[in-house]
């Protein structure tokens, strides 16, 4: 069966999709989008990755409807028969002028595609990502920073370096050369007796997942900081993980070939990680 995508208010086949070749989202990166989870056919949080959307668009002036990405969410992992899922959503400021103006497009894009997702062996969270600290930088003066922004690039290139590193993931730091996050994903670590992550301000994207953890943390009784963390506190690390919304919580056991910690996945990562679980069956039954 051919895959389903929404474009536009439309349910449509993907391979007749069609969108403009003077559409700013394409020209400039002018855009936005939300990769997302789904668990028996519900997408964990989806209010959570709406408003952070919104919150972006109404910067960008983008005008959006979060019901109406919301139906088209749910329409298209309907459409795709899809329990377990991956869905990546995406809203462009639209088509506009030859001359960049973003005064000039009209109606927004707004593009579903959502596809089966198998999880990670659970050998890969046993042994844990291995990093290396990447050569990209990001800038935590810039307000793009926050958003999860279609002017991916930087993102890209980490993970292109982390790729001929023959490693998972790329440690980004940012312009003062403090731990921002990596690639694609947030950073914590522990450290002090407390979970430490990268307050907003150090120029990362403040993930859904992210926030989840925080909150299961204070819950957990474990004392949480978010503040300007050296690349130096993450290396000397007890442990460390990553997260975002597809993969969850992964153990973070090496940076620039070195261990963390012991080396393996640690007590406070493995409390979280069973924790982030049983969240998710409470919120998506």
């Amino acid at each position: 069966m051919s895959e389903i995508v929404y474009l536009n208010g439309s349910l449509v086949p993907r391979e007749d999709a069609r969108i403009s070749v003077m559409d700013y989202g394409f020209l400039y990166g002018y855009g936005l989008f939300e990769t997302m989870r789904a668990y028996g056919g519900k997408v964990f949080r989806l209010d959570r990755h709406l408003e952070r959307l919104a919150s972006s668009a109404e910067t960008l002036g983008i005008a959006i409807d979060k019901s109406v990405l919301s139906g088209a969410v749910m329409d298209t992992i309907k459409a795709n028969g899809l329990s377990e899922a991956r869905i990546r959503l995406t809203v462009s400021i639209g088509e506009g002028g030859t001359v960049p103006d973003p005064s000039s497009c009209g109606q927004p894009t707004v593009l579903v595609v959502a596809g089966e997702y198998r999880p990670l062996p659970d050998e890969v969270y046993e042994k844990g990502y291995r990093a290396i600290i990447s050569s990209v930088r990001r800038n935590s003066q810039s307000p793009v920073s926050a958003m999860k922004s279609l002017s991916y690039l930087e993102s890209m290139l980490g993970r292109q370096e982390a790729r001929v590193a023959g490693v998972d993931e790329a440690i980004c730091p940012n312009g003062e050369g403090m731990l921002a996050e990596a690639s694609t994903s947030n950073v914590f670590l522990v450290g002090d007796g407390a979970l430490k992550t990268p307050s907003v301000s150090s120029g990362i994207l403040p993930g859904v997942t992210r926030e989840a953890v925080l909150e299961l943390a204070g819950k957990l009784g474990i004392t949480t900081i978010e503040d300007d963390i050296t690349l130096n506190e993450l290396i000397q690390a007890d442990e460390a993980f990553l997260t975002n919304s597809v993969m969850e919580i992964m153990p973070l056991t090496e940076v620039d070939g070195k261990p963390i910690g012991s080396g393996v996945p640690g007590q406070v990562t493995r409390k979280l990680m069973g924790a982030y679980k049983e969240l998710v069956s409470r919120e998506v039954g």
